[in-house]
Parts: structure tokens; sequence; C-alpha cells
């Protein structure tokens, strides 16, 4: 008995020892387990950030070398007071700025490596790369940063930034001092421009002190680099958008109906991308970000959610032919407004009485509340006549975010009988409680995207591609949810007479004096109210200039929509906008040099500055029209043609 207790403590502690042997040589040696070992060193190479090119193959986003002091905490060795202060004039900081970095690189790991200085020049560079060997546990990381070739687009392109400890939780990829793609582009398609980071592993010995190429490099890895890209901008559009939207704040969107690429996508008022690189980019942002009246940080293509107005109406014509409760030709009179109950919806004066074509060119709001209620009177019940409406909207691409590759967005909001039977209570409204989705105002909401997207549909007759900025990926194949349409639920026959209506709107409408001869535009204006809370009152402002079209009549090339805050009525400034736009993009030159000039010569600064001036809006909710002085004005001229030379 005592010799098979023997025999089985012998086995026992020789499958121990095997076991040991076999973790620490097999299951310890994968590579994995080297991130654990203290006694490795590892050191990233990071790899070349794709570039970015515009639709046309201009670059638009490019690398530059940037260079950063990084530190291991507990690698430093002791350092007198005369070495920190040497150190310290060879890094441009101070003594405080000194301890309070060491502090935050020790509370983030003393055994991992994390930045101390980023971003030093190439001067600087070149002078402490030959003194590092004096300071143990500091080292030079070579990064690349962004170097943007063109001073517009800010909102498209994007910037990069270091990322923080909550990406770092969630993508574990990155380490402190990192950089990630924060906005436009640069965020949507992070991973593919980002490439992949390659790996050196180091032995240390006892001392510390590197001994060489751990196993001779056999889990060292070399760099991806990242994907370059094309994205569906058109540059010269887009600067040329810009410059339009110059002392006026709003959105602009433009889309290639055929495609649903968007050609520009401007925001106003905007900045130069620029700003957001370098060893400024933290005070750069900051400013940008604490500006809380012109919000410049704010994408308002994407992000403002405005009463869509005017526009609108063609929607309410078209669901009004596909439930066949109007016909083209039926006509309703129109005095100065529409009366129901003791309101009235007011109308400007025009012919009377109207039929769909009229309606349209003419934007007559008693028209449109006659159709609105046909459309809501056709079923038994209004919650039943609104989830009708509210699907047939919805199929246009309003109230969702559009499924697109944008890194920012809204939803806008597009009612239904929920929204009512929770402000009135159920079965305790009536279409009249909602006549104001009639003309695009009420609980309507939408973003300049999805009216882009909505006049895409109207000129391709019932159908859209979703909006989106990626044109080319380098060896890959765009996503098929951009190359699949997406129809609508009005049938083809029906857009015809709404598409009259609308090139009318040019000929003998409400954008009559827009017109560029040669070019057939079909458009729709539109003024939507404007309310601000002022010193705890709801007050009106200045009304919204809206304005969306589409051109050519047939085959479309382009589709926009305009939004200008407290801008007046639609072809006030955002017509002329959409006018020129449409031009400068077919053409490359613009004929109607009197809506340009009349653009770049007003401002609206004045008008954005009344809620905080104390300064009284006029009665009529009217603009008045500030010129810019000569100077400026030559300036933004030059720009235009700087522009259209490129």
């Amino acid at each position: 008995m005592r010799k098979l207790l023997l025999l089985s403590a012998v086995i026992l502690v020789g499958l121990a020892f095997i076991s040991r042997l076999f973790y620490l040589q097999i299951y310890e040696g994968r590579s994995q387990d080297i991130f654990e070992d203290t006694a490795i060193k590892k050191e990233f190479n990071y790899p070349k950030r794709g570039y970015v090119y515009d639709r046309n193959g201009k670059l638009l986003v490019a690398n530059q070398p940037s260079y950063d002091v990084m530190v291991i905490p507990r690698e430093i060795e002791d350092m007198d007071s005369t070495k920190i202060e040497e150190f310290c004039k060879f890094l441009k900081i101070s003594k405080e700025e000194y301890d309070k970095k060491l502090k935050r690189a020790k509370s983030y790991s003393y055994r991992l490596a994390s930045p101390f200085v980023q971003q030093l020049s190439k001067a600087d560079y070149a002078v402490l790369q030959e003194k590092m060997r004096k300071y143990q546990g500091f080292y030079i990381q070579r990064r690349s940063l962004r170097s943007y070739q063109t001073s517009i687009g800010a909102n498209v392109l994007g910037n990069i930034g270091e990322v923080n400890r909550k990406i770092i939780k969630k993508q574990p990829y990155y380490k402190l001092g990192d950089l990630i793609g924060m906005q436009g582009v640069e965020k949507t398609y992070e991973q593919t421009l980002r490439g992949t980071k390659g790996i050196k592993f180091i032995q240390k010995d006892r001392f510390n002190k590197n001994i060489g190429s751990y196993k001779d490099g056999k889990f060292d890895t070399l760099p991806k680099p990242g994907k370059d890209i094309k994205i569906t901008i058109d540059t010269k559009l887009q600067a040329y958008g810009e410059l339009l939207m110059t002392n006026k704040r709003g959105g602009i969107v433009a889309i290639e109906p055929s495609s649903g690429e968007i050609l520009a996508m401007i925001s106003g008022p905007s900045y130069n991308p620029n700003l957001l690189v370098g060893r400024d980019r933290s005070k750069n942002f900051t400013k940008l970000y604490r500006d809380s009246l012109a919000q410049p940080l704010f994408d308002r293509g994407l992000q403002a959610m405005y009463p869509p107005g005017s526009p609108f109406k063609t929607l309410n014509a078209l669901i009004a032919l596909q439930e066949g409760v109007v016909t083209t030709n039926d006509r309703f009179a129109c005095a100065m407004g529409y009366r129901y109950g003791n309101r009235k919806m007011g109308c400007h004066a025009h012919h009377s009485p109207a039929n769909m074509n009229i309606g349209i060119y003419e934007s007559c709001n008693s028209y449109f509340a006659n159709v609105y209620r046909r459309i809501m009177d056709k079923y038994d019940s209004p919650a039943k006549g609104m989830d009708v409406w509210s699907k047939h909207i919805k199929s246009f691409g309003l109230g969702n975010y559009l499924n697109n590759d944008l890194s920012v967005g809204q939803p806008g909001k597009v009612p239904t009988s929920s929204t009512y039977n929770r402000g009135y209570g159920k079965n305790r409204w009536y279409t009249t409680f909602t006549l104001s989705n009639a003309i695009g105002q009420g609980e309507v909401l939408a973003t300049p995207i999805q009216l882009a997207n909505m006049a895409a549909a109207i000129g391709n007759r019932g159908y859209y591609y979703t909006p989106h900025i990626i044109k080319e990926i380098e060896e890959e194949t765009i996503p098929t949810r951009f190359t699949t349409p997406n129809y609508t639920t009005i049938d083809k026959q029906h857009f015809e007479p709404v598409i009259e209506g609308m090139f009318d709107v040019y000929n003998k409408g409400t954008a009559k004096n827009l017109k560029v001869e040669g070019i057939e535009i079909c458009g729709k204006t539109g003024t939507a109210e404007n309310f601000a809370i002022i010193d705890e009152k709801k007050t009106q402002l200045t009304d919204h200039s809206i304005f969306v079209a589409f051109a050519p009549k047939d085959n479309p090339k382009i589709a926009i929509a305009v939004f200008v805050e407290n801008g007046y009525f639609g072809s006030r400034f955002a017509g002329r906008m959409a006018s020129l736009m449409i031009e400068f993009y077919l053409r490359g030159e613009i004929s109607r040099t009197d809506l340009e000039d009349f653009v770049l010569r007003y401002s609206l600064e004045h008008e954005y500055a009344k809620p905080y001036s104390g300064e009284a809006f006029s009665i009529n909710r009217q603009t008045t029209l500030e010129a810019i002085d000569e100077e400026e004005l030559k300036t933004l001229n030059a720009l235009k043609l700087d522009i259209i030379k490129s």
C-alpha cells in the first residue's frame, strides 16, 4: 500500500511539473500574453492614414508628420532639478506643467506608455532627438497628423482628435495618445482610414535595459496603411455654397438624384478645418465649442430641424392624388386665406379659385388646407386619416435618419395619431387641430438633407437613393444600401402635375424673378415661422427663408434644399442661392450676377443679434437689409473668382 501511495505521489508531482512547464512555454508564450509581461517593451508603429479625395479626384486631406514625447513612469530615472529644467526647456514647458503631465501619466499607468508632450514641431524634434538618450523613461513616437489641402468643408471632412478613456474602454485597439476620427468622414470611415498599427516587442533585462528583439521578432507585426477614399462632394460647388452663406446662418444640401450622392453639404457659419490640427487644436476647439450664438460646430444641414414650410405642400398634393380625393382640376377659393371655425389661415393675394397648378406655383394656403382636409376626411376617423397621411410622408425619407453614412443627424418629426392622442387625448381631436400640417408648419419638422432628398424623389418620379458621402473605397465596393432605390407610396403618374406646378413656380409663380435662361428648374419657395424664448416669453422672430428645387426638369442632375435662418420669404435669399448653385453646378459659371450680387452684398448678422441687443423685430417679420462694406464685397468676389479658376 505504501509503495502504491509513493508511486501515486511521484506521478502527481510529475504531472504538476509537466503542467507548469506547458503553461510557461506554451500558454504564456503565446503572443496575446506578451502584452501582460512587464519585462517586454512594446513599441507601436503607426500606419499612414488614408487620403481623402473629392468626386473629381482632387486631394482634400493628406498627412503630415507629428512627433510626440511619450513617457513610461516606472522607467524614469531620478533626475535632479537642473536636468528637469533642461528637459523642460527643450519641451518648451514649465516645471509646473512637467509635474502635472507626469502625474497624469502615472494615474493612467506606471508601466504603460502615455503621451507627455504632443505634436512637436520639426525643428523641436530635430533638437530633441539627439538628447533623448539622457532622459530615461521618455522616448519620441512618430505619428501622422492630418494636413487639410482646403479651407472648406469642415463639417464634411471632420477632424481627428486624441482618444479618451471612455473610447479606450469601448475599443481596446486604441491606447492613450492615439488619434481617432471625431467628426465627418474622419469619424464615419475611421476604421477604413486608420489602417492597423504595427508593433515591435523588445526584451529587457533585470536592470530594465533593452537587450534586443523578443524571440527574434517572431511576434512583431508591420503596420497596415489605411485605405484612400473618394467622397461624393464637388469641391467647387461646396466652396461656392459656403461663399454664398457668408454672413448668414443656415444649411444647404445638394444631391445627385440618379445616385443619392451628396454634391454639397454646407453649414453656415463654418470654419477652416486646419484650425483643429496641431498643438492649438484644443484651444481652437474650445473657442468654437463655446460660441453658443453662431454655433459653428453645429451642422445645420444635418442637425437643424426646421418647419419645412411651403415646399411640404408638394407632398400633400401627391398624397391627395394618390388617395383619389382631388383631381388636378378641382378648384378652391381663396379670400386671402382659409377660414375654419373662428380662425383663419392667412394667405397672400393671387388668382382665385385655384387648381393644383395654381395652388403650387402661387403657394396658396387655402388650396392646401382644403386638400389636407379631404385627405383626412376620407377615413372614418381623424386618427386613421392621420396615420395614412403619415405613412405617405415617411416614404419620402422624412421622420427618420435616412440610414446614411454621415456622422451626425436628426430624424426630424412626422406626427402620427399617437402624437395628438398624447396631446389632446384619444378621440378628442379633429382634423382642424392639425391643419398647420397642410402648409408645412405645425408638428412637422425636417432637416435640409431630408428636404433635398424629398426634392430628389420628386424629380425621380417616385424613388430615391439613400443620400451618402462615400463614392469609392480603395479595393472595396460601397454598401448596397446606397445603390438600391427606395420607392415612395405614390404612383409614378401622379408626379407629373406636381412637377409642372414646380416648373411654373419659375415661369410665372413665386420664383419667376429667379429664372435662369436655358435651364429648366423646378422649385418651391417656402417661408417658415420662427420663434424663440426671450425673457421667458415666446417671441416671433423674422421668418426663415426656404427653397427646394431640382434641375433639369427631366432626368435631373441636381436636387437642392436651402434654409436661411431669419431670411424672410423663400425667394429673397434661399431661392436666389438655389438658382445660383444649380447654374454653377450645371454650367460652371454664373449668368445671373444680379442674384449673386444681392446674396453676397447683404448680411443677416444684424438679424441674429436682435434677440440679444433688444432691437425690435419688424411687425411683419420682414428682414431689414443691411449691406456689407465695399472692401468686404471685393474680397468675396475675389474668392468667387478663385473658386471658378481652381
